[in-house]
This record gives structure tokens, sequence and C-alpha cells, in this order.
């Protein structure tokens, strides 16, 4: 149960009257329709549930074989950490860890916080470091890649089927319900809800109903005296907007923009074999799969490679420019660029999850793919932009067009 209380909705700033929320119940943003908080049904049991399940599957998936490849001079039982380890050997550590942290670390750090704060909410207990707890598993949920590199699989999969025969393992069919499983449980994790029983166990029943010389908590979305330096109910600084929003969210962006340019140009993969080299870039590669008639692959590459972090450097400038200039059409269009900007990024890394499944798979001197110089360049282009995204305070937006709706009223 959560008691009536009022919030800043905190995409669009809109001051909110939040009925008492029992289970299976949700509160959305009657402005811009973002979802401020949702009761699960069964609120401790669920995410318990869902964490252990899916880290049970995660475990499996690292552990179990993933795929045989195999053809005239090639075999190769590729397992995940094997992988890994093809990386290393070839002194591609950087990717190594990309691969690492993105599809096992981050999700299992994810769901091991899950069973935590849930553990410790179920059976009513305050346990040490909850509140850190609760803040890094929050934070987390947009980086987890699993699904990423599922849909990497499938795509690398398409590009080894005329050259070399693959089998899937049991790793493989074990991955499509973790990764279901997965995203329902970032679903079932309402850091809303979280705090407001995180700060009923530390023995306080009360939060603050009125919004007078108060500043509502970015992060838990509870109001707070404005003489606090940090939130007390969830330990983060209190700001009315993110500090130096834009001036972090730009540094970003350029960056990314500049890494962009040597992603595209330089090679992002070398294939060789006894008798002949071939260096290829982003779009040779997408070229070589339209003309070999893989066109449904060669949309999905350009799409991820090409076309997402193109529209996400430009929308994120647009943005900015809004935020600083002032909104030139409707601010529910431009607030839905923003919803749309954020979510997408991460799928540009289906290259880079491609590259080293193609590089496990060919790394003898019969038939070798490494990663070229790009593949560092794009990584950090993804990973930027994510940044950039993350960094951008969205109320900024409706701040200048309340401004600007007040001057022409005036």
């Amino acid at each position: 149960m959560l008691p009536a209380h009022s919030l800043n909705c905190p995409e669009c700033g809109l001051l909110i009257e939040i009925p008492m929320l029992g289970q299976g119940r949700q509160a959305d943003c009657p402005r811009c329709r973002h979802e401020l908080v949702r009761v699960e049904n069964r609120p401790f049991s669920t995410p318990l549930a869902l964490a252990l399940g899916t880290l049970i599957l995660l475990l499996c998936v690292y552990s179990g074989m993933f795929m045989t490849v195999s053809t005239i001079g090639v075999y190769e039982r590729l397992t995940l950490p094997f992988m890994l380890e093809v990386l290393i050997l070839q002194d591609f550590g950087f990717l190594a860890e990309v691969m690492f942290v993105f599809t096992f670390g981050l999700p299992l750090l994810f769901l091991l916080l899950c069973l935590y704060v849930y553990g410790a909410l179920a059976v009513q207990s305050p346990l040490p470091g909850l509140l850190m707890a609760t803040r890094t598993m929050v934070r987390l949920r947009s980086w987890v890649m699993a699904d990423v590199f599922l849909i990497s699989t499938l795509v690398a999969y398409i590009k080894l089927g005329d050259v070399v025969q693959v089998d899937f393992g049991s790793s493989f069919w074990l991955m499509f319900p973790m990764v279901l499983l997965l995203l329902r449980t970032t679903l079932s994790v309402p850091e809303h809800w979280v705090y407001y029983q995180i700060h009923r166990l530390r023995g306080h029943t009360t939060i603050y109903a009125d919004n007078t010389g108060k500043i509502c908590c970015s992060h838990c979305r509870y109001f707070r005296p404005s003489e606090e330096i940090l939130c007390q109910v969830c330990g983060t600084h209190l700001f009315t907007r993110r500090p130096n929003s834009e001036k972090l969210s730009w540094a970003f962006l350029l960056a990314a923009a500049m890494f962009y340019l040597p992603a595209n140009m330089l090679p992002i993969m070398i294939s060789s074999n006894p008798t002949v080299t071939e260096i290829s870039t982003i779009m040779d590669g997408i070229i070589f799969m339209w003309d070999s008639g893989d066109r449904a692959i060669a949309a999905i590459i350009f799409s991820a490679s090409i076309m997402i972090p193109v529209l996400k450097i430009f929308a994120m400038a647009f943005l900015l420019l809004c935020s600083r200039y002032g909104v030139p059409f409707d601010i529910r269009k431009v607030s839905l660029i923003y919803r749309i900007t954020e979510k997408i990024g991460r799928w540009s890394m289906i290259d880079i999850f491609v590259i080293i499944i193609l590089m496990s798979t060919f790394h003898t001197n019969i038939a070798r793919v490494t990663p070229g110089p790009a593949s560092l360049y794009f990584c950090l282009v993804v990973l930027l932009t994510m940044l950039s995204a993350h960094y951008f305070d969205p109320r900024l937006l409706w701040d200048k067009y309340g401004s600007a709706r007040e001057d022409r009223q005036a």
C-alpha cells in the first residue's frame, strides 16, 4: 500500500496528487504520460521470484555450450566465457570488458541487488547498505544489454550460415527465457514504491503531502525540506533540476560526434585467410550483405549502426537547443523524442557483439576475423550518446515551454 501524497513528475515537472495505491495499481502523469509509480499484484514475491529465476538461467547460459561452428579446417565449441578468453588473448581487452560488463556483470549485479533489496523488504529487516543497493539497482536497469546480445547472435548466425555449419547449444536456447525474465524483472522494480517501503522500515511512517518550501527529490520523487542537502528518503543530493545538465549532455554529445567519423571511416572488421585479407568498414559490410541477398540483416545493421547513432546525435542536439531557445512545436512530441532517444541508444551495440561472435568463431590461421580500430570508436559513440541522454534533464524542455507560453500571454 502506498499512501496518498503529491509529487512532481520527473519528466515534465507537473505537480500531481497521487491517490492511495493498492496492489496492482499504477499512476501516470496526466500531462506527459510518464509512468510515475506502479505497485505489483504481489509486490514482494513477484520481483524475488523473477530475479531468482533469471539468476539461475543467467548462470546456466554462461556455464553451458552456446553454439558449435564447423567447416573445413574449423571446429569451434563456443561458450560465452570462451568468447571473452579469445578477445583477451588477441589483445582486445576493451571489447572483452564491454561484453562481460553489459551481458553478464551488470545483469548479475542487478539481480543480486534485487534479491538483496526485496529480500530485506519481504522479511521487514533494514539490512545494511539498503539505500545504496536500491540506488545502484535502479541505475543499472538501462545498462543491461543481454537482449541486444541475443539479437546480435541471430544476426551473426545468418552471416555465418552460408559458410559454416552452426548448431546452437543449450545456452543459446536458455537465453530466450532468460532475456524475457530479465526484462520483466527490470519492469517489476518501481523505485518510488521501493523507497517508501525502505523509508517505513527505517521507522518513518509519514511522507510530506504539502510541497510548500520543499523540493521533490528527482530520484525517489518524495518532497523533502529545501534545507536538506541529502534526501533523507533515498540518500541522494536534492536539486530542483539536475546540476550542469546541459553542459554535461553537450560534452558527451560532442565527444560522441567526434568519434562517429573514425567509427565509420576506419575499418571495423578485418577478415583474412591464407590467400586474401579483406578490410571492411561498417558501410562495406552493409553493402556486402545487401548484395548477397541478406537484405533484412543489412537493414538491421544499417538501422543499428548508421541510422540510430546519427538520429540520436541529431535528436540530442535538437533537444538541447530546445531547452535553451524554446520548443518549436508540440511539447508532447518533443518529450516523446527524448523518451525514444533514451531507449534506443543501446541497440547500436549489435554490430560490436556480432564482431565479437565472428572473432570467436574465426581466430585461426585458416580463417581469422579481427576487430578493426573503428570498433573501439563505435563503442565509445554508443556509450557517450547514452550518457548524453542520461544527463539531460527533460524538465528543462517544459520549463522553457512554460516560460515562453507566459511571455506570449503577457
